[in-house]
């Protein structure tokens, strides 16, 4: 007995579907998912160039904090470690504080990069990018507190 209620007649069979329409589906499928992929996969570097320089953003926020509160900022031998623990080495923060929890590495893992003085500026923050090396266009392009 069918849902509505009807028998069916002797030796018919409820209909599947075909070879050739299931090649259609997902043939359909296949050219959607062509067309959709690259720009998903697009997105994902974008997304990782936006949270580098949101990142960078809050590292020089913190740094100019540290500088307010010492006069300078940390050395190029101190780092951007000095934003976590009192620097040990010369020149010394004689008001120190924690400007940061914890250090973050860059959306490709790599930790980022200080420079003081810096190239582009009185100090430079930076990621390589997703190839890690300095330079490079596209996804491997630097990310730096300049742009």
């Amino acid at each position: 007995m069918l849902m509505n209620g009807s028998h069916l007649a002797p030796g018919h069979r409820p209909r599947g579907f075909t070879l050739i329409e299931l090649m259609v589906v997902l043939a359909i499928i296949g050219v959607l998912a062509a067309l959709i992929v690259p720009n998903v996969l697009d997105r994902a570097a974008d997304a990782r160039v936006t949270a580098a320089r949101t990142d960078i953003g809050n590292l020089v926020q913190a740094l100019k904090l540290y500088k307010l509160d010492n006069q300078r900022y940390p050395s190029a031998a101190q780092g951007l470690s000095a934003l976590v623990a009192r620097p040990g080495t010369p020149p010394l923060a004689v008001n120190w504080r924690p400007y940061v929890d914890k250090l973050p590495n860059d959306p490709w893992g790599q930790p980022y990069q200080y420079l003081n003085p810096g190239l582009q500026g009185e100090i430079d923050v930076l990621s390589f990018g997703a190839d890690g090396k300095p330079g490079g266009e596209g996804r491997d392009a630097d990310v730096g507190s300049w742009q």
